[in-house]
């Protein structure tokens, strides 16, 4: 079975302070009081009708938490009954302030004026009502800033509660602004990641299967040309795999990946040549002074140009030859590839996840890209990338 500790702390807490409140209420001595002219007269002794009122004001204490402000009313009725009939002098018990300052800590701003405008109501009626008379209007007044201090200290800690309380908000919505922010960059890794991986794949593939169609067809008739056709498909083979372990490296969390510098520009020379050997006849034209180039748009030139020639190896049909053009401008990098294929000059033939990534590419840096057959036949892939201050 549960057991509220609340309510448990507040039941304990009530019991204590009506034990203590009715031990100074059985040492209660009118003489002295008198002697040291606190008290008029009117006094009565303590019997057992004001015990029960002693107690009675401090049950209210068990509810404290949960109806501060009943409690606090339920418990001045007892409290103003001993005082209007003649057992203390109106000054407030523990038990009133306890509650008044329940009252501030645990409720609104309004409520709780409510709670302190009570308390001193109770007092005065008390004090006026009952037959005891105190020497000097000091006393009421120590009483009254006794109890605004009281309620400003309850109001004290409920404002400081609420600032914590605050504290911790604003901690939590950080924390998950901050784990919103990671689940939006693993994403954001994990599509580069399969972008980088589907041009690798494809592209070397495509080689592959080329190669490996070239192989097929002369494997008869000149099987040292099927021989070259097989070594070039073993290294495309290799080169993918190194690429791809790259890669994926990142991803392994039992080991350190070995990572190698991205491609770019400079790998142009090598893509052209393996393209070559595919089976596809390419130049390589490079126009301006070239320039170091930020890294992303470096590896974004080349996986566009690279998918360009690997989509005429695909589509463009015997014979066909492919022209990769680079122009280097002081303020853009102009990358091209064309074709002059005949087959599968249609945009629809054309298109696929390749082309798309591409276009993803060329938009994360700004660049502007098109896609389409040429006028007088063939294909053309082309993207333009804006460069700051000559970079």
């Amino acid at each position: 079975m549960r057991i509220d500790r609340t309510r448990l702390h507040d039941t304990v807490l009530a019991g204590v302070v009506a034990a203590a409140t009715v031990v100074l209420f059985m040492l209660y001595d009118a003489e002295r009081l008198e002697i040291d002219g606190l008290i008029v007269e009117g006094t009565r002794a303590p019997d057992a009708f004001g015990t029960a009122l002693v107690v009675l004001a401090c049950v209210p204490l068990a509810v404290r938490r949960r109806w501060p402000l009943a409690a606090l009313c339920a418990g001045l009725v007892p409290e103003t009954l001993l005082t209007a009939f003649g057992y203390g002098g109106g000054v407030p018990g523990l038990a009133g302030l306890v509650l008044l300052f329940s009252v501030a800590s645990h409720r609104g701003l309004a409520v709780a004026l409510c709670g302190l405008l009570v308390s001193l109501t109770a007092y005065a009626f008390g004090a006026v009502a009952g037959p005891i008379r105190v020497t000097s209007w000091s006393d009421h007044v120590v009483v009254a800033v006794v109890l605004v201090a009281v309620w400003g200290a309850g109001r004290s800690l409920r404002l400081r509660r609420a600032y914590l309380e605050e504290l911790r908000d604003r901690a939590n919505r950080l924390e998950r602004a901050h784990a919103a922010d990671t689940r939006a960059a693993r994403a954001e890794e994990r599509s580069r990641i399969a972008r980088e991986l589907h041009d690798v794949v494809a592209h070397h593939v495509s080689v592959m299967i080329v190669q490996a169609s070239a192989a097929r067809r002369v494997l008869a008739s000149d099987p040292e040309l099927a021989g070259e056709a097989l070594s070039a498909i073993e290294h495309t083979g290799r080169m993918a795999m190194t690429e791809m372990r790259n890669i994926v490296g990142v991803l392994r969390t039992d080991a350190r990946a070995e990572l190698g510098p991205q491609p770019g520009l400079q790998d142009l020379p090598a893509l052209v040549e393996q393209m070559r050997e595919a089976g596809l006849p390419t130049r390589l034209l490079v126009e301006g002074e070239s320039r170091p180039l930020p890294a992303g748009v470096d590896l974004a030139a080349y996986r566009l140009i690279q998918e360009g020639l690997t989509n005429s190896l695909r589509h463009a049909g015997v014979g066909a030859e492919a022209v990769v053009t680079v122009r280097h401008k002081p303020r853009e990098l102009d990358v091209r590839v064309e074709d002059d294929g005949a087959g599968g000059s249609g945009l629809s033939k054309r298109s696929g996840h390749g082309l798309v990534g591409i276009r993803e590419r060329v938009a994360l840096y700004g660049g502007i890209l098109s896609i389409g057959p040429l006028a007088g036949g063939g294909f053309e892939v082309r993207a333009r990338f804006p460069l700051k201050d000559g970079q």
